[in-house]
């Protein structure tokens, strides 16, 4: 299978290429120039079983073919559980249980497994770029921490990020290097993209990407929307619905690839926080990128999503893409309610972001929706302490994983909003 760009100006590249570069040269985004059918046997006893056969069909031409149960073994090794809450046909899908307490530790641990073993042992040391609006870069930090041959660069806007997660950011040291942006997460997002686009720092620097941009973040996450969905069908001959929390549209990218891939995911509902570029497009405004604005759900606080180029590129015009899901805002009040309702209404204590989705089902289910629905559980609510705790009335224990990284030291880097300063960085040996 090839995989081509979202602009379509350079050659279709292999899924080696693509996982490699991250980036195409064209400044798109690597998609599979076709996407694979699966049947409904696809489902694993593990979520690693499942993985490997969701991805193998990408992986069918490629050098780590033979190794992929390998890889999903030590990139799945964890639950995504689907936990029933309160209420007829309501779930949570905990994405929550990896090292960092967040969705992004399953596709991160693939791609650096998958970039080592296609790493050639004599060559320079790769630097991994990468722009967090939160939760990528702690999780990309922990999956490359002291793996030889592979530098990390985080970068994060200062202040916009809960203290607990700056500290997940900056704890590492060793390889990787966090700097603290003057500026917001799409400041962040735009400087990692000019670096990997930069050719003349590429030839003296080589440079990979790990943001959702790569092709090694999307294909990752599909697994786990596959494994629910195909779980639940087995159990109710359903299809089972999502309310996916969402910035930057990736994890709602890999939910839409699932559905593609004709396994029995339903409806897609995307929850926005105030940054509500995709909810005005849904309702059918242009996609009109804003500035961010800070918001309680922070990991979402992203103005200009990348992954909607690859939302356009799958759908013929713009009535076909708003047709095939819908996108809701749930303001800073509403998600402090949400979280303060949740523990006697639902029985859980959520993060700002699950919250968003918590609160869109509620408003799916005052409309009449009887559907079977899952709200993706994107972070675990310790990660928020500052913010879940007052509301929710109790202390939140970070998991084992969590604390332990909370009790090393963290140290970030002060960066301006400006290219040349990281170009200096990058230029530089890792100090």
């Amino acid at each position: 299978m090839d995989f081509v760009s979202t602009r379509g100006q350079t050659p279709p590249a292999s899924i080696d290429q693509a996982l490699v570069a991250g980036l195409a040269p064209d400044g798109g985004l690597y998609v599979p120039e076709s996407i694979p059918r699966l049947a409904a046997t696809a489902a694993g006893d593990t979520l690693a079983d499942t993985a490997e056969a969701v991805l193998a069909p990408y992986f069918a031409g490629s050098s780590l073919r033979d190794a992929l149960a390998a890889i999903c073994a030590q990139a799945y090794a964890f639950d995504a559980p689907l936990r029933p809450l309160a209420g007829d046909g309501d779930y949570l899908l905990e994405l929550f249980h990896g090292p960092t307490a967040a969705f992004k530790d399953y596709a991160a641990r693939f791609l650096a497994e998958s970039l080592a073993r296609l790493r050639p042992a004599d060559a320079a040391p790769t630097t991994i770029v990468v722009a967090t609006s939160g939760d990528t870069g702690a999780a990309v930090a922990a999956a490359f921490h002291r793996r030889p041959g592979f530098e990390v660069v985080v970068l994060y806007p200062d202040g916009r990020v809960s203290p607990r997660q700056a500290h997940g950011l900056g704890c590492w040291g060793d390889n990787v290097r966090a700097f603290r942006v003057q500026g917001t997460f799409d400041d962040c997002q735009r400087l990692a993209k000019q670096a990997l686009a930069d050719a003349a720092l590429r030839a003296r620097v080589p440079l990979g990407s790990a943001n959702s941009i790569s092709l090694g973040r999307l294909l990752p996450q599909a697994a786990y929307y596959a494994h629910a969905a195909l779980r639940f069908h087995a159990a109710h001959g359903q299809a089972l619905n999502f309310v996916v929390p969402t910035g930057n549209l990736g994890n709602a990218c890999a939910a839409f690839l699932a559905r593609r891939m004709g396994l029995p995911v339903g409806e897609i509902v995307l929850a926005s926080n105030a940054n509500d570029v995709l909810p005005r497009y849904f309702a059918g405004e242009d996609y009109l990128p804003r500035p961010t604005v800070a918001t309680l759900a922070n990991a979402m606080d992203v103005g200009a999503p990348s992954n909607f180029e690859r939302l356009r590129h799958w759908h013929r015009d713009d009535a076909h893409l708003r047709a095939s899901m819908r996108a809701f805002a749930i303001d800073d009040a509403t998600i402090a309610e949400t979280i303060r309702e949740a523990p006697a209404r639902h029985s859980i204590v959520p993060c700002p972001h699950t919250a968003t989705g918590v609160r869109v089902l509620e408003r799916l289910r005052a409309q009449g929706d009887t559907r079977p629905w899952a709200v993706v559980a994107t972070a675990h609510p310790a990660k928020f302490e500052g913010i879940v705790e007052p509301l929710a009335g109790r202390t939140i224990e970070p998991p084992p994983a969590l604390a332990a990284s909370l009790a090393r030291p963290a140290r970030a880097e002060p960066l301006p909003a400006d290219y040349a300063a990281l170009r200096e960085r990058l230029a530089r040996p890792h100090e």
